[in-house]
């Protein structure tokens, strides 16, 4: 009996032709402004220059969208949360405490500037932070908060904050996944002592690398440039070519992002009598999310089949669904960190989460019918694919 079909057999089992038999939609898109710039930048010769003008117009711009004061680009989303980090004072033995179902980067940035991470659980409903597992975790060497708004869910961030404030803590507010978003009233990012954000190839917003780092707070934007600086240069710097391929992709941010919600909410209507796959955020949301992942809870006993060959028959159907992250404690040796609550609905996460790539959700409606057809059609033959 064939338990693991490859993905070429998956087609047949389900019945004939791949919904989707072009694949998933390349991302970067191909964008006539981007071809402006680049085409801009070759004639007048910018391109490789230190300074062109297009960093500042990108910070600018970040500034009034965000309504926060200092603004700093780098090189990664990577290197901005370790830059927040140093710029918050957070240093050798210290704690940082984050969310065990997290971007893993996080947990190594926390390493890079001698920290140790505290691994949190996370919220049934979203799989993102949990302030009660977060109170429950504040110790002695506590020195800060590192929240990440993951696959369309948001960190209750007004909330995180008062307790920050409490406990005489600081707070890192990872919107890398979330650019756009609205948390409690505010942008994403805009309520941590540092926020950060991604500019990576398959980021909503994309230069192929990239980050900024943005605080209200003078003294930081201050500790974080003398980190940046080296002999008057930068390190791991944002290019002039890389800004001014992002400046017309903001002026569309919050288009795209309406478009990806509507789609959204349109997806969590024509799953609802799909069991065993349920979105991170619910239709009647109130604010708006942003999505570079959307989020689903997949769980096993209710679709009748394993999430490695529903998943696996998702890609052959054409569509980019792929599983989420794995829990921190259990790739990380117990000596690298401290357990700072129960960890049970972070497991249920590291084995139960599945994430669909953004780029669909700008095509059509009825591109997003068919990624929802797909998973009933997956459903429909799971016995078949199970066999």
């Amino acid at each position: 009996m064939n338990t693991n079909p490859r993905p070429s057999d998956l087609p047949a089992l389900l019945g004939g032709v791949p919904l989707r038999p072009q694949g998933p939609p390349a991302w970067p898109s191909a964008d006539p402004e981007i071809l402006q710039v680049l085409e801009q930048a070759y004639r007048e010769g910018w391109w490789g220059k230190y300074q062109a003008g297009k960093c500042e117009q990108l910070e600018a711009w970040l500034r009034t969208y965000h309504a926060i004061e200092h603004i700093l680009l780098c090189g990664s989303g990577n290197y901005a949360v370790e830059l927040g980090l140093l710029a918050l004072k957070i240093d050798q033995g210290d704690e940082v405490i984050l969310a065990d179902y997290d971007y893993p980067g996080n947990f190594l940035s926390i390493h890079a500037v001698g920290a140790t991470p505290v691994l949190v659980d996370v919220n049934p409903r979203d799989w993102n932070l949990s302030l009660d597992a977060v109170r429950e975790a504040i110790g002695p060497k506590t020195k800060a908060i590192l929240a990440s708004h993951l696959h369309g869910g948001r960190v209750a961030m007004r909330a995180l904050v008062e307790l920050a404030r409490e406990k005489g803590l600081v707070v890192l507010e990872d919107a890398a996944q979330a650019v756009g978003a609205l948390v409690d009233g505010r942008r994403a990012g805009t309520w941590g002592d540092v926020g950060v954000l991604s500019f990576g190839g398959s980021k909503l917003l994309s230069a192929g690398r990239g980050g900024a780092l943005m605080t209200p707070h003078a003294d930081v934007a201050q500790r974080a440039r003398n980190h940046l600086l080296r002999a008057g240069n930068i390190v791991c710097p944002l290019s002039e070519l890389q800004a001014a391929l992002l400046l017309p992709q903001c002026l569309g941010l919050d288009k795209r992002n309406a478009l990806r919600w509507a789609n959204v909410r349109s997806l969590i209507d024509a799953l609802a009598e799909v069991p065993g796959v349920r979105l991170f955020v619910a239709a009647n949301d109130a604010e708006r999310p942003a999505f570079y992942k959307v989020g689903m809870q997949f769980d096993v006993a209710a679709f009748e089949l394993s999430r490695e060959l529903a998943l696996k028959a998702m890609r052959a159907e054409g569509f980019a669904v792929d599983e989420g992250f794995i829990a921190a404690h259990v790739a990380r040796a117990p000596k690298r960190f401290r357990q700072g609550s129960s960890l049970v609905e972070s497991e249920r996460a590291g084995r139960g989460c599945a994430m669909l790539h953004h780029p669909i959700l700008v095509e059509s409606m009825e591109d997003v019918r068919a990624l929802a057809l797909a998973w009933r059609r997956v459903h429909a033959h799971r016995l078949s694919i199970r066999a």
